[in-house]
């Protein structure tokens, strides 16, 4: 039986101090050694009698952890009187290196001139940081390995985004052309696609669209839909026909778990000696807009056009336009209409529910009328970069245009007007 006399060795508080999870160090205010437990001997390597009175702490440290003990460590510690949580790596007997996080506090001496002068003292506690430490570079390698993966993820996604679009529009006599493509998101793929390419007769057919949905499984729909087109044009480049062709096309696939369908707009241009003449069918997609020489601007409407590839008899109509110098036509994909109107400052616009909508890009392009289409596309760019994060989905742009230098003719008639044509 232990007697209140024989304290308990467990509450011995010299055993305590020697025996602590911890490192305890005592050094005076120069740094010198002056008392040291076991615990922190047996991690080092040293024997007592070669670290007490004779080594200073900074001299346990790393090169590194020295330069960081004498410029900042130290001076904290005289301007607070303690500091913690820091980490460096400590020398230890055979060379090695030891991660630890140490923490420190200064006693301030006390009594007078003489034997009773208790002199200021640092007291250190020393943690074993290996674990930690080894968890950290686990950690770090698994985060680089996820960038790695991720950029991995992305240039593919570039590649094939890139795949599916022409790498550059062609040089059409009497025109102008130019297109371009918002990345909402470069980890995955989107649906939208665009194409121009000559026809028979002289004429040029040209194609905007978007696939539901992203990913790879869009991405396939995507290229099955821009072939079709192609090729749909090549024996007969009718705009309805065309359409027709590619929802036979979409309807025959869609009897998976997950149908895929699109929004499209199919267009026929005929160059001429003073402008150009433009066929165009759509199934489903947005109106394209219709800027003027003159300033205006209005929406070119295909009412009745239906969704690709979701009737087996889907229904589609076309409109006749003419192009005369300084005109231009652009044509989009939803991504634009249906972005969020929130910007950098977080103000929202509160239009047709947060959307930027219709409405508010025919205001756009009243303004911005007359345009060329270089111009058109670089302003619907520099509109989509500006709504940022408010773009969740993928953009394409396509603008014809006839260049505002060339002349066109008058005519008793006065200005053509859209010839609306429907399916036979």
């Amino acid at each position: 039986m232990t007697s209140r006399a024989d304290p308990d060795p467990e509450d011995d508080p010299e055993d305590l101090y020697e025996n602590a999870p911890c490192g305890q160090l005592s050094a005076l205010p120069g740094g010198r050694i002056v008392k040291v437990n076991a615990t922190l001997l047996e991690w080092l390597g040293y024997r007592r009698e070669e670290l007490v009175g004779r080594r200073t702490f900074s001299e346990l440290l790393t090169v590194g952890g020295r330069i960081y003990y004498e410029t900042h460590f130290a001076p904290l510690l005289r301007m607070r009187g303690r500091i913690g949580g820091i980490a460096l790596e400590m020398r230890t007997a055979d060379g090695g290196r030891l991660p630890v996080l140490i923490a420190a506090t200064v006693r301030e001496g006390s009594g007078g001139e003489g034997a009773g002068r208790r002199p200021a003292l640092v007291r250190t506690s020393v943690f074993e940081a290996r674990d930690r430490r080894a968890y950290e570079t686990e950690l770090l390698r698994a985060r680089q390995e996820a960038d790695r993966e991720r950029e991995r993820v992305q240039q593919l996604a570039t590649t094939l985004q890139r795949s599916l679009l022409p790498p550059a529009l062609p040089d059409i006599p009497g025109t102008e052309l130019a297109a371009h493509y918002h990345t909402a998101s470069a980890d995955e793929v989107g649906g939208d696609f665009y194409d121009l390419f000559p026809v028979s007769g002289g004429r040029w057919g040209f194609f905007l669209g978007d696939v539901s949905g992203k990913g790879a499984a869009a991405a396939a729909v995507t290229s099955l839909a821009r072939y079709s087109l192609r090729a749909a044009s090549a024996s007969n480049p009718d705009p309805i026909r065309v359409l027709a062709n590619l929802n036979t096309v979409l309807e025959h696939e869609n009897h998976g778990e997950d149908p895929r369908f699109c929004t499209v707009v199919h267009g026929l241009l005929t160059p001429g000696g003073h402008g150009c003449e433009l066929t165009i069918a759509a199934g489903g997609h947005p109106p394209a807009l219709l800027m003027r020489a003159d300033g205006t601007a209005g929406y070119l409407h295909t009412p009745g056009g239906q969704l690709v590839g979701v009737l087996p008899d889907a229904h589609f109509t076309a409109t006749t336009v003419r192009l005369a110098p300084g005109d231009t036509l652009l044509l989009y994909t939803d991504g634009l209409t249906e972005a969020r109107t929130v910007h950098a400052d977080g103000r929202r616009r509160e239009r047709e529910g947060g959307r930027y909508g219709e409405e508010a890009l025919l205001d756009f392009a009243a303004g911005l009328a007359p345009a060329s289409a270089a111009d058109a596309v670089a302003a619907v760019g520099a509109l989509l970069d500006g709504l940022g994060e408010g773009v969740d989905d993928d953009t394409a742009v396509l603008a014809l245009g006839v260049p505002a230098s060339r002349e066109e003719p008058t005519t008793a008639d006065g200005p053509e007007v859209p010839e609306q044509l429907s399916a036979p």
